[in-house]
């Protein structure tokens, strides 16, 4: 389904403020509280990666809370997030259709791992919400512990293409991995009439679709425990995950893991793209261990 990216990363920029705004100090605090049913610090100790959504707020914060208490929590000395970046661009959109189409991906300047500080100099990443929710909970959760907490490194690869290991900036990415405990994100399951299902095939949350959203993410948890980076990247075009390339990359990094759904429901976007409901993304909490 077309729209206006521009105009769409606008609005779920401003969706996010307004959403982290209602929340405030107390509503936050209460999410990282609820969140405290998890501890996933042990995972992240082990050398394993936690994966939170970046949905909204209200739906998932106690899930991405999680992961900021697992970091927290974890004893290390430095927290590697790999984020997914979106195609906010039709350039950036163009370049992702052609990969899975079988372009070579290193045929297109936005292949590469981006971040703050990242040798691969690309900026697209600033723009990007993926992480504003994680920061947010970090922020809130270290100012009531009075600690500033690990160093943390946002990298976000881009048409990764089924071989991470070729992405430019791999080498400073690996290298920052060694001694960090990886957490990543991901929306893995898009779905309904905003995301271009037909009307007669979209489905209700609650009525078969969260049962459809396990399943997919399952299918793709399977292939990265099997590192088919290639069969993860078209399983993603097909199950609408935004993680394609992130996915990849943390399991380049981390090697054969076992993975598995810690928490899973759904939030709701029709409003945002401004279409009928069903139209909705599943969001889940991931417990990759090593």
């Amino acid at each position: 389904m077309e729209y206006d990216r521009v105009q769409l990363q606008q609005d779920i920029h401003e969706l996010y403020a307004r959403e982290h705004a209602e929340l405030g100090e107390r509503g936050t605090l209460d999410l990282l509280d609820r969140a405290r049913v998890w501890d996933l610090s042990g995972t992240l100790s082990r050398g394993g990666v936690i994966v939170f959504p970046h949905a909204g707020v209200k739906d998932c914060g106690r899930q991405i809370a999680a992961a900021v208490h697992a970091c927290l929590d974890s004893g290390a000395d430095r927290v590697l997030v790999i984020s997914v970046l979106h195609a906010f661009t039709d350039e950036m959109e163009t370049a992702r259709r052609e990969v899975a189409a079988g372009v070579p991906h290193t045929d297109f300047r936005f292949c590469g791992i981006q971040g703050p500080g990242a040798p691969f100099g690309r900026s697209e990443w600033r723009a990007d919400h993926a992480l504003i929710s994680f920061r947010h909970f970090w922020d809130a959760e270290t100012r009531r512990r009075g600690v500033t907490g690990p160093e943390v490194v946002e990298r976000y690869p881009y048409l990764a293409g089924g071989n991470p290991g070729s992405l430019p900036g791999i080498e400073e990415t690996v290298d920052l991995a060694r001694d960090a405990a990886i957490v990543s994100t991901a929306d893995p399951f898009h779905h309904g009439i905003g995301y271009g299902d037909p009307p007669g095939e979209a489905l209700v949350p609650q009525e078969g679709g969260l049962e459809r959203a396990r399943a997919s993410i399952e299918a793709g948890i399977a292939l990265l425990e099997q590192q088919d980076f290639w069969g993860y990247n078209q399983h993603c075009v097909e199950a609408k995950s935004d993680a394609r390339d992130a996915g990849q990359l943390f399991t380049y990094l981390r090697g054969p893991m076992k993975g598995r759904i810690v928490d899973l429901t759904f939030s709701e976007a029709d409003e945002l793209y401004k279409t009928p409901k069903p139209t909705w993304v599943a969001t889940a909490l991931i417990d990759w261990q090593p």
